[in-house]
């Protein structure tokens, strides 16, 4: 076995399943772990993904925010620990993989350059509704056996 195959089994234990794909001009929420002295809290990062760097394990995305009048950006592990949840607040439809050009803009002409692609947020909200429906049939199932019956197909 070769080094790399070798080093994708071992990563292969440790890489992220659990969280949205996501572009560059989707506007994400990070929740991230911080610990302060002795205790730990959670802080959310709200702003425009500008980029992502693959490279298998070592996967990381930048979000870009205003905040107060000043540009923020921060740069996360994809496959961090730390990150509790990425939660997709809107969709962007940007026509480039890197999004640099956003720092010299205004937020209205950010707004007008990464408009919102209608499609993908359709497609999320079809996949939604697909999971709730199925969520729902697996509950009333669990509640038919629970009850005695037998399930209905």
């Amino acid at each position: 076995m070769n080094r790399g195959a070798l080093l994708k089994v071992v990563e292969a234990k440790y890489t992220r399943t659990d969280l949205p794909e996501f572009r560059p001009g989707d506007t994400v929420r990070v929740a991230y772990r911080v610990k302060e002295g002795n205790r730990t809290r959670v802080q959310n990062f709200e702003g425009i993904v500008i980029k992502v760097k693959r490279n298998g394990y070592n996967t990381s995305f930048t979000v870009r925010k205003v905040s107060y009048g000043v540009g923020v950006e921060r740069i996360f592990p994809l496959n961090s620990p730390l990150i509790e949840k990425i939660e997709i607040v809107q969709r962007g439809r940007a026509r480039r993989a890197k999004l640099y050009f956003i720092r010299e803009l205004s937020e209205r002409e950010i707004r007008r350059k990464l408009r919102a692609d209608r499609k993908r947020i359709g497609q999320d909200q079809e996949r939604a509704r697909v999971a709730k429906e199925e969520a729902e049939a697996a509950k009333a199932a669990t509640q038919a056996v629970s009850e005695g019956e037998a399930p209905a197909e």
